[in-house]
């Protein structure tokens, strides 16, 4: 029989606007191609989560379910966890908490920050000065008038979703995720505090990224911009890739995941 410990546990964590639903392909593929344990988070008024985005008050009320499941996990067992897109933010502050319960996160075209300075929303901002009105489409924001503008929440538009998000993706995937998608918050003002994550817990931990080549949200310039003001141990490519390689490019993304957990035990 095997051992646990001889098993990869993959902790799933989603990007902006979605649920653990996003993962239902790879979750399905993870599990029958190595019996690995898979498990999925919604956060803070994400996918099945009771609560609504208005009862979400703070970056820790949103990161709360993956931070209480990190703590239920037993105290010898390291897990592979993976974060996609704004997931990076979730996945970096769990690993700030419990870095001898991770033995490699994974950045999947993903917010990935430095342990330096500048502090988290740094990224945001940086993400946002680097797009284009246009290129958001019929996304819709609530914005701060108190400080110039700044993003609070949006929620995507389904010209954006289509055109974007889910290019490359089935049909049947993208009118899914219109029906199940929520606003989410960017919580900048709480990111953008120093010290919220420290070298020798969130620098410590090992990092591997993965590029989507063909990713129009998060785009390549972006992502190249984030490995190298934040180097990762290692950096890995998917061609072809849009930005939900979950659903487009599963089995590769799946192949991906498996070697780094072989590479990084």
């Amino acid at each position: 029989m095997e051992k646990r410990s001889e098993k990869k546990h993959f902790i799933l964590v989603h990007g902006f606007c979605h649920g653990a639903w996003c993962w239902y392909k790879l979750v399905n593929m993870l599990k029958l191609n190595g019996d690995h344990r898979v498990s999925t988070v919604d956060l803070g008024s994400c996918g099945v989560n009771s609560k609504r985005l208005d009862e979400i008050s703070s970056v820790s009320d949103y990161v709360q379910p993956l931070m209480d499941f990190m703590a239920s996990l037993p105290d010898d067992e390291r897990v592979v966890l993976v974060g996609h897109s704004y997931g990076g933010i979730p996945i970096s502050l769990a690993m700030e908490s419990f870095p001898q319960k991770i033995s490699v996160a994974v950045f999947i075209s993903a917010y990935m920050p430095n342990c330096q300075d500048p502090p988290p929303a740094t990224l945001i901002l940086e993400y946002f000065k680097r797009c284009s009105i246009t290129s958001l489409m019929d996304c819709e924001f609530t914005l701060d008038q108190k400080q110039e503008n700044l993003p609070i929440s949006a929620i995507f538009g389904p010209d954006y979703m289509t055109a974007k998000v889910y290019k490359g993706c089935q049909l049947e995937d993208i009118e899914l995720a219109k029906m199940l998608i929520r606003p989410n918050k960017f919580f900048t003002n709480d990111l953008s505090k120093k010290s919220l994550l420290t070298e020798e817990k969130y620098g410590a931990t090992r990092r591997v990224f993965i590029k989507c080549e063909d990713d129009e949200v998060v785009e390549e310039d972006f992502q190249r911009y984030m490995i190298e003001t934040s180097p990762p141990n290692e950096v890995k490519s998917i061609q072809g890739a849009g930005h939900m390689v979950m659903l487009s490019k599963t089995h590769e993304l799946c192949i991906c995941l498996k070697e780094i957990a072989e590479k990084y035990q």
